[in-house]
Parts: structure tokens; sequence; C-alpha cells
């Protein structure tokens, strides 16, 4: 203790840092899918799965869980779907980001032409012999080709599997399937690429929200929000002159866990936090942030 002027004394007090510590944090991290194409269109690309519970995207290796800081605001960003467009090719979907981790959008389907790249790759064009857009490999596979036999175009890629090839029939391709991971507590599947369109039967659209192709004068269908989900691509109209859209691709979706004796974290944006087998998982439909 130290002494004052009028004989009293006063306590000495020592400052100490605030505490700090990290927490581990598993994620399931999935891009918005890309839009199908319009008026025979392909199907769009399934958004890029990154994963570190169950499985991944692509044909890469489970990842790895992150070591965040505690008492740090991380941004959590949950990316859109592509849009859908009569007689034009779909928009890409937006990418997912969380800390250091990025899932890339879905590639759109084409009307014409190769497919775009993406998370998962888009299908193939008609009108010729065409190449299906390129996923990236540790987050989902590539489109499927178009063949010009009945103006067949491609399926888009899922997080599983390669986007089916154009048949060169009146039906369509199917888009590649999604992926199960079990991060919430039950199994459920994510990532599915959008099936293409065709002057017949549309092509069916993957497991894991991907949606059909448009069938003999309908447009295609949308792929399911919150899955990544690819949108299906458009028939061909009767008439032919008649302007059909691509299904939207599906929004993407960002799942957080922490063990329960991790106190609970504060968040904006409002995601959905529960209990499940000795964890916490925060749940993510839309943008926001978390402080653990």
């Amino acid at each position: 203790m130290g002494s004052r002027r009028d004989g009293g004394y006063v306590s000495a007090y020592t400052v100490l840092p605030t505490p700090t510590y990290t927490i581990t944090v598993d994620y399931l991290v999935i891009a918005g899918g890309g839009a199908g194409g319009g008026q025979n269109g392909s199907g769009g690309g399934a958004g890029g799965m990154r994963s570190t519970v169950t499985a991944t995207g692509g044909s890469g290796s489970l990842e790895s869980a992150l070591t965040l800081n505690a008492g740090t605001n991380y941004v959590v960003t949950v990316g859109s779907g592509g849009s859908g467009g009569g007689n034009l090719a779909g928009t890409s979907g937006s990418d997912s980001v969380f800390s250091t981790i990025t899932s890339t959008g879905g590639g759109g389907g084409v009307v014409t032409g190769n497919g775009r790249n993406g998370g998962s790759g888009a299908g193939g064009g008609a009108g010729g012999s065409t190449v299906g857009g390129t996923g990236i490999s540790t987050q989902g596979y590539n489109g499927g080709t178009g063949q010009a036999a009945f103006a067949s175009t491609g399926g888009g890629g899922g997080a599983s599997a390669v986007g089916q090839n154009g048949p060169g029939t009146s039906t369509g391709a199917n888009g590649g399937a999604g992926r199960a991971t079990s991060i919430t507590g039950s199994s459920v599947t994510y990532a599915g690429g959008g099936g293409g369109g065709v002057d017949g039967t549309g092509g069916s659209g993957g497991t894991g929200g991907g949606g059909s192709g448009g069938t003999s004068g309908n447009a295609g269908n949308a792929g399911t929000a919150n899955t990544g989900g690819g949108g299906g691509g458009a028939s061909r109209g009767a008439p032919y002159t008649a302007t059909l859209a691509g299904g939207n691709g599906g929004s993407g979706i960002v799942v957080l866990r922490t063990t329960d004796s991790v106190p609970e974290a504060i968040t904006t944006g409002s995601p959905t936090v529960t209990t499940s087998g000795g964890y916490r998982i925060y749940k993510f439909t839309g943008s926001g942030t978390i402080t653990f």
C-alpha cells in the first residue's frame, strides 16, 4: 500500500490484461448456385461447398477446423443465387465467406457455347458440341457437355458429381448430385446441379437442391434456397420465339459449430442456434456477424 498526504493509505492495484483464448470452430460454407440458361439453356452449377464435417465438395480432402480468437467479431457472408433471364444465359451465384474460408458461386447456365466456370461448373450450351464449365476441384465438379442433336444441353455440376452430358435426344441432361453433411446434427444434402432444358422432357436437378430443367414450353425451375442448388435450364418455347427464363439459383448457407462448453456467441443476422450431440450450432441463412 502507499501513504497519502493526510496520513491515510491507498491500495496498490495491478491492472491485468484481458484474458485471451482461442476456440475451435467447424464450418460448412456453401455459395449461391448459378441460374439456368434461358430458352433451351443448360443447367446452372451448384455453389461451391467447403466443410469440416462428414464430407466436403469436389475431390478434395475434408477440411480442417478453424482456430479463432474469442472476442473478435467475424463477418458471415451468405451468397445469393444467380438470376435467370428470358433467352439469356443465367448469371453466376455469389460467393459465401467466413473468416479465411471462401466458397465460390456456381457458374450460370448458357444458351449457346461453353459453360461458365464456378464452384461447380455449368453445363454446355446448345448449337454444337460444347464443353461444360469447370468446377473448383476442392468445391465441386464440372458441368456436362452439350450436343447438337435435339439442341441437347448439359446439366450443372454438383458437389459430388459432374453434370450429365447432353444425351442428344429430346430428354434433358440431369444435374450432378450434391453431397451430405451432418454438421447440424442430422444428415442434409446440399449443392446439387441444375438440370438441362430441352424441347422435350427436362433433366432432373441433382439431389441437394438442384432445380429441374423446363419441359416443352416451360421455364426452368429454381434451385432450393439455402442449399446452393443450381437452377434448371429453360425448355425450348412453343412457338420457338417465346421468351423462357432459366430457373434462379438457390442461395447459399453458412453453418458454424463449437462444443457446447463454449459460451454462446453474440450474433447479428438472426442465425438459428441449436444444440446437438455436445455441440452448439449456428445456422446462417443470411449475412451477419458472430463474436465467440
